[in-house]
């Protein structure tokens, strides 16, 4: 996947399901007449990607305490979804709250914490820290790129395989049959692996499963009722809509086949966890106005690295991505795709405009219109 999809990041970065998308508080308010105006091109671009072929579209937007709700075609505006990468804010935030506690140092090697797990081809876990994990730095091979991997998980395969359990252990070993993109600290490549291991670092450093932390040190302070992280739980809670995959990378393919139940351990910490568009909205203004981190965390949170020489609007800091769009305005989220989800998350710097919105297709619908209708138009 080219760097400036990653705008539109999926949980699979090079998904043979064309899983591309093009990678993973309080209620909402009515729009009034005066408000709404602001939001007819976001409104727009829900109707356009439905007409497009996108079954159905959400979003809902904040401009300080006013809010926005937006559909399209079979949605509700209350739908939870699979957010996909979203999950490696989540994750992220954890990890520099450990910090900030002083039990873990983003600098420490992910040896000191996962002996002799990062192994193999080229790979040494000695030589890669859990900050390059985080900003994607560290070479570590992605498990979402492995041949085997994709035809079970995203191709036709998935039909057989849907139910089936991975731990992240499995999911490593996978990517260690593979050598390192590049040695740790030279470049720049999106590895779901990185947001694997990171999830396992947490549990080694806190004793408990990675999703607990996140519900403890997340989920229950900011109130977010519709997040989980579902662990081995197929079924998606409702309110929700269906989810829609052509589980194919073929632009010809007609068959639409329904995705919505899964097993999301083949995501675990990179991908896996369920939200709506209001806690998504509450979590990052949350996170960029100093709720969730402290200043010293939150400033190395927001210190990116360039993502391409050919993108020079994108940057990605720590489980967090900075984009500069057409009209000029930085806003700062992620973006998340999954079997049948595609999702975004946005908000500026100092967490007054925010957008959360969702696609329940992964193979047409482009998020990246809405970000700009919404910002820009």
């Amino acid at each position: 996947m080219t760097p400036v999809r990653l705008t539109r990041t999926v949980l699979a970065a090079t998904a043979v399901a064309a899983l591309t998308a093009t990678a993973l508080a309080a209620p909402a308010v009515a729009a009034g007449a005066p408000h709404q105006r602001d939001h007819t091109a976001t409104q727009q671009t829900l109707d356009a990607a439905v007409e497009a072929g996108v079954p159905g579209a959400v979003a809902q937007a904040r401009v300080g305490r006013s809010g926005w709700t937006g559909t399209a075609g079979e949605r509700g505006g209350k739908d939870r979804y699979r957010v996909g990468s979203i999950t490696k804010t989540f994750v992220a935030t954890v990890l520099l709250q450990l910090q900030a506690e002083g039990r873990l140092d983003l600098d420490d090697p992910v040896e000191k914490w996962l002996p002799g797990v990062v192994r193999g081809n080229g790979h040494d876990g000695r030589k890669i820290t859990v900050r390059q994990l985080l900003n994607h730095t560290s070479g570590v091979y992605s498990v979402t790129s492995d041949p085997g991997f994709q035809e079970k998980v995203f191709g036709p395969a998935f039909l057989e395989h849907r139910y089936d359990t991975w731990t992240p252990e499995q999911l490593v070993a996978v990517a260690m049959t593979h050598k390192p993109d590049f040695a740790p600290g030279t470049d720049w490549n999106y590895s779901n692996t990185n947001y694997v291991l990171a999830g396992m670092v947490i549990e080694k450093a806190t004793g408990r499963p990675y999703g607990k932390e996140v519900e403890r040190r997340i989920i229950k302070p900011l109130h977010l009722r519709a997040t989980s992280v579902p662990g081995t739980s197929v079924t998606m809670p409702k309110p929700s809509s269906r989810a829609y995959s052509k589980l194919s990378v073929d632009p010809n393919a007609t068959t639409v086949h329904d995705v919505t139940e899964l097993n999301p351990t083949l995501a675990y910490a990179a991908g896996e966890m369920i939200s709506d568009s209001n806690d998504l909205q509450t979590f990052y203004r949350a996170l960029l106005k100093g709720k969730l981190l402290p200043k010293a965390e939150l400033r190395e949170m927001t210190d990116t690295v360039a993502v391409s020489a050919d993108e020079p609007d994108i940057h990605y800091g720590l489980g967090l991505m900075r984009q500069r769009l057409s009209c000029g305005k930085e806003v700062w989220g992620h973006g998340g795709g999954i079997h049948g989800s595609s999702s975004q998350a946005q908000v500026t710097r100092d967490g007054e405009h925010s957008l959360a919105m969702n696609f329940n297709a992964d193979w047409t619908g482009d998020s990246q219109n809405v970000i700009e209708a919404e910002f820009c138009g």
